[in-house]
């Protein structure tokens, strides 16, 4: 397979050198149909199921804590970070549907477990709910207060420490609600939505497409966060509705998608996105890859949505010459190792976690 150590900012994947063939041929689908139509793909399309296919190896071998310290001989996902091929199984995400959603020996009602779900998310950063739970023990509604809350959080950025989470870019929301800080305004954010009544309207939608809606008419929430914030209500018993209905693309999969299909600017990108997860089988199949799915899970709109963005940034070093929208050509964040053992558990709907164990 690839070389361990090998020198990554030199490295492309899909380029022979002398005598040594490269480790998968990433050229082996040039064309794909989508709605009958034929359209060309870059060899970043083969790498984004390579993509999946390794990710989920490592996140396999990890959880049977294989005796192996480099996990993958890829030398990008060697060096660089990145999230899961599932959504579902990255850290933060665990955390929320563990410790936030389903926390051992409790219940909590609808609104408390909405707006246990929406602070949490606003930050999106476990050190700022551990904080928080440290100084007033359980959240909920019960022993929310604003002043109380606010100071927790102004102590924290008092202390150098930082309150938010730099996977996304979150508005400050500041226009409407008048606050000084940006956190005083997410926390009359939650406020009003509790006082919209959000918890039973989104008890009472169809589909995740008017939850979205409904997500999205909330002041300062944009597209992408909309969507990503009614994927994780519907990780609790709020709501149940099922992943492959609506997705949204966001601007990582704008520019991931952009570098796998050549034509991309021909088809809207949700749809590309509902052909890959529609196909999924089908190019393991062709590509020879053996992907290991979440106990007979396979992938959702969710995952394929941000697999694009994933290959997106792995691309920057596999495929240099392979130009997206955003005109990145780097990857920040190095992979850090951890002998940390990991014990998944998911939504109990899906009813996977008897496999897990």
């Amino acid at each position: 397979m690839f070389q361990h150590g090998s020198d990554v900012s030199q490295f492309n994947l899909f380029k022979d050198s002398g005598d040594k063939k490269p480790p998968f041929d990433f050229n082996q689908i040039q064309r794909v149909s989508i709605h009958g139509q034929q359209t060309e793909v870059t060899p970043v399309f083969s790498a984004y199921w390579y993509f999946a296919a390794e990710r989920q190896r490592v996140f396999f071998k990890r959880f049977k804590q294989v005796n192996d310290p480099r996990l993958t001989d890829d030398p990008i996902i060697s060096a660089f970070k990145f999230t899961n091929a599932y959504r579902a199984s990255d850290r933060v995400s665990q955390y929320l549907i563990r410790k936030v959603i389903y926390e051992e020996g409790k219940s909590f009602c609808a609104e408390d477990t909405f707006f246990r779900i929406l602070l949490f998310k606003l930050f999106n950063k476990i050190e700022t709910w551990q904080a928080l739970e440290n100084r007033v023990g359980e959240i909920t509604l019960r022993n929310y207060s604003f002043t109380q809350y606010d100071q927790i959080l102004s102590d924290v950025r008092a202390c150098g420490g930082a309150i938010y989470s730099a996977a996304y870019i979150m508005p400050s929301a500041g226009r409407v609600f008048k606050e000084k800080y940006k956190h005083q305004n997410h926390l009359r954010l939650i406020e009003s939505l509790l006082d919209r009544n959000l918890p039973e309207k989104l008890q009472g939608l169809q589909d995740m497409g008017e939850a979205f809606d409904l997500m999205h008419s909330v002041p300062s929430l944009g597209a992408f966060l909309a969507y990503q914030y009614a994927t994780d209500i519907n990780y609790s018993e709020i709501t149940d509705f099922k992943e492959d209905e609506f997705v949204v693309a966001g601007p990582g999969a704008l520019d991931g998608i952009s570098k796998c299909f050549r034509e991309a600017k021909k088809f809207q990108p949700e749809v590309l996105i509902q052909h890959m997860y529609e196909n999924q089988e089908k190019y393991f199949d062709e590509l020879d890859l053996d992907f290991m799915s979440l106990w007979g899970r396979p992938l959702q709109l969710i995952d394929c949505q941000s697999l694009f963005c994933e290959i997106s940034k792995y691309s920057r070093v596999a495929f240099p010459d392979v130009a997206g929208v955003s005109g990145r050509k780097r990857i920040k964040q190095k992979y850090v190792g951890t002998n940390d053992k990991i014990q998944p558990w998911y939504p109990p709907k899906w009813n996977i976690n008897q496999y897990i164990i």
